[in-house]
């Protein structure tokens, strides 16, 4: 299994990198880069300018759009293993449970949880072959390169709601940094924890 994080991301919303974004004391991609080293052999960092304390191989983004799909197929066509743990840098509170439990769970092209927004197809387990020659396909076409698009060619498997609730009965790791006011409620999630 080799863990991909994608750090590359445009951060528009945030108005900063989000990669480097503090959180509890380091960067939110040193934080989650981290994580997936406690699962992952093969750990890379895709795209962006990851912390230069973030554990793991940097791998620049393939040729294409500055989408998410790029930075997906970026990471499976530098990944050593056939399965590739896949996690975007934005979601800082993602539990080494639920990264288990996406191992864990019986194969499928893609592995993935499902929250009240929909798929997360960034917090995902993804059977390399299959995986990056449909998005390889998509990026070169140019046309219709969102992630649930892609979802829809491939033999997908979701983590039962009830599953999840198991594993994060708080509702927090899919939480998404996407703004300032995102990352206030973390710091302020996080120094509740530290009390």
């Amino acid at each position: 299994m080799s863990g991909a994080l994608l750090v590359g991301g445009a951060s528009q919303r945030m108005g900063r990198d989000k990669a480097h974004v503090p959180l509890a004391g380091e960067a939110v991609a040193t934080r989650l880069a981290r994580r997936l080293a406690t699962l992952c052999e093969d750990v890379l960092l895709v795209g962006g300018d990851p912390p230069a304390d973030a554990p793991g191989r940097r791998v620049p983004d393939i040729e294409g759009p500055r989408c998410a799909l790029r930075g997906l197929a970026s990471a499976l066509a530098a990944a050593r293993a056939e399965r590739v743990l896949v996690l975007a840098t934005d979601l800082p509170f993602v539990s080494e449970a639920l990264l288990l439990a996406l191992v864990a769970w019986p194969e499928a092209d893609v592995v993935l949880p499902r929250d009240p927004g929909g798929p997360q197809p960034l917090c995902a387990v993804y059977r390399r072959e299959p995986a990056l020659r449909a998005a390889s396909r998509r990026l070169a076409a140019g046309e219709r390169l969102a992630l649930h698009e892609l979802l829809a060619e491939l033999e997908v498997r979701t983590l039962p709601q009830d599953v999840l609730a198991a594993l994060d009965p708080d509702g927090s790791a899919l939480s998404n940094l996407n703004t300032p006011e995102d990352l206030a409620r973390a710091q302020a999630r996080v120094a509740g924890q530290a009390r």
